[in-house]
């Protein structure tokens, strides 16, 4: 196997590993294990992409609109979305609500900060700046981004949570098609962050 998907390949399965631990495993903090399997991943992302960090992270004003309306317009999706599947599946009102009962395990300031500042950034990081970037340049555009998107939802699994996986798979392509418009991870963390903080603290949807 060629080294570089070779590392691609461990990483995936550590994300698997990592992901199924947070969400599956009953024991420790949910939030603190989400925290730090984030940050593992990051790490190995920013690792791998050190000769592209500064194309990468290259900041212009106009990521700051981007950022900023497309985290509002998933938002808005997601709205829609809650709606739709609450009224055609009798399960989703209770499984949309499950995604927030970790809340209680950690203060929800100190959560909004942890989603802000490490988890929204970490996850951009290493799954568009890292993964998707490696795939679309092995197997080009349309399979790269789908292939980022689905990878993304399926780590969830560990959840027993459809709705959450299909989420997972939502977010994954929508900020894989926005990396590909944008090529920049700038636009990106402020767009997963804001909605992070938007979706499970400010204006909760359950």
């Amino acid at each position: 196997m060629n080294p570089s998907l070779r590392v691609l390949f461990f990483t995936i399965v550590a994300a698997f590993a990592l992901w199924t631990f947070t969400f599956a495993l009953p024991v420790g903090n949910f939030w603190l294990k989400l925290t730090g399997s984030a940050a593992l991943l990051a790490a190995v992302g920013l690792t791998q992409s050190r000769r592209e960090l500064r194309t990468l992270f290259a900041f212009k004003i106009r990521h700051l609109w981007v950022g900023v309306l497309s985290a509002l317009v998933l938002y808005g999706l997601f709205w829609l979305g809650k709606e739709a599947a609450s009224r055609l599946f009798a399960f989703a009102p209770a499984q949309i609500a499950s995604v927030y009962a970790t809340k209680s395990q950690l203060d929800a300031v100190l959560i909004g900060w942890l989603l802000a500042l490490l988890m929204g950034p970490a996850e951009e990081i290493y799954w568009h700046g890292f993964i998707q970037r490696r795939l679309v340049g092995r197997f080009g555009v349309p399979a790269g981004v789908l292939g980022t998107s689905a990878i993304y939802a399926l780590v969830h699994i560990g959840s027993l949570n459809p709705m959450l996986i299909l989420a997972a798979g939502v977010c994954g392509l929508f900020w894989g098609l926005l990396y590909q418009r944008e090529q920049r991870l700038i636009p990106l963390i402020i767009s997963h962050s804001l909605w992070d903080v938007m979706i499970f603290i400010w204006f909760p949807m359950a």
